[in-house]
């Protein structure tokens, strides 16, 4: 992985998406005793669903994965050789936006699993950048994420992750710009609720 990625991300991230808190909360305690992670989220996003979010060793990532359950599980995830710009995106230590890219593209999910499988699926499938990566907060449960980059590369980015959230049932909606407005690129970069806890959450001591 890249060095301004968070080696407790590395190489594994596996997340569980639940429509109950309780369950949730269940769930995650779970998975924290069943393996020994290197890395460990757990908090609420909108519409009341609760998120759990593990990282480390592929083995032990999904070890808890298998132990949250499923009952009342929404989406989940196992990614076993996470993109570094992923793990960047989710916890805020990329390098930002790109200055007027050629193009972005826009994948929309209706699960915050299924946005971050999106967002791996492109920047591994095309010469892109991960522009943003948004998480449930402030969209009542939907997440997106944001590819930039030349116009082809872009098309190809998008096609890949619309081809794995689509099995998934979870695909709402993409889009390609061609040269976006920068005010409107500045604005996308907004910090959401999720984002922001998590990323207070790992700079914690």
């Amino acid at each position: 992985m890249s060095e301004n990625t968070d080696a407790r991300f590395d190489p594994a991230i596996g997340l569980l998406e639940f429509d109950s808190i309780v369950a949730g909360i269940v769930g995650g305690d779970a998975m924290a005793k069943s393996s020994p992670v290197a890395s460990m989220y757990a908090g609420t996003v909108h519409p009341g669903r609760y998120l759990v979010l593990v990282g480390g060793d592929t083995a032990a990532v999904e070890m808890a994965v298998e132990a949250g359950g499923t009952d009342t599980v929404v989406d989940s995830l196992l990614l076993a050789n996470v993109h570094p710009a992923v793990v960047a995106a989710i916890t805020g230590v990329g390098s930002g936006n790109p200055i007027a890219p050629d193009a972005i593209g826009v994948v929309e999910t209706s699960s915050v699993a299924a946005a971050i499988v999106a967002a791996d699926a492109g920047v591994k499938a095309a010469h892109v950048s991960l522009a943003a990566l948004r998480l449930g907060d402030d969209l009542g449960g939907k997440a997106y994420c944001v590819f930039a980059g030349p116009v082809a590369d872009v098309e190809a980015a998008v096609e890949r992750a619309e081809l794995e959230t689509e099995h998934r049932g979870k695909l709402l909606a993409t889009a390609i710009i061609p040269q976006i407005n920068r005010d409107m690129l500045k604005r996308m970069a907004h910090e959401l609720r999720f984002n922001h806890q998590l990323q207070s959450h790992l700079g914690a001591p």
